[in-house]
């Protein structure tokens, strides 16, 4: 399990990872979310394009300005492991 510092001692530092974490947290159930679905995956099914959307709106932060102003970690990799977690 990717685990970051929660609480460094810096404000900004321990902001940024306060967000990193949440993004991480949504994109991970999102992902064992869409895994599990079992209902109707068309476009009309609320729940299935939430999971969707969560995904494609975290991948866009991961690997956006954005996150590499906040991290110096490769948003690639986080996806890579996050996806990998069983």
């Amino acid at each position: 399990m990717v685990k970051l510092e929660e609480r460094t001692g810096d404000p900004d530092q321990d902001l940024a990872n306060a967000i990193i974490i949440q993004a991480a947290r949504d994109y991970r159930a999102a992902l064992r979310g869409m895994k599990n679905y079992r209902g109707d995956k068309g476009r009309q099914s609320k729940r299935y394009w939430n999971y969707e959307k969560t995904i494609s709106d975290c991948e866009r932060f991961f690997t956006g300005e954005v996150f590499e102003i906040l991290s110096d970690l490769d948003g690639n990799w986080l996806m890579k492991k996050l996806k990998n977690e069983k």
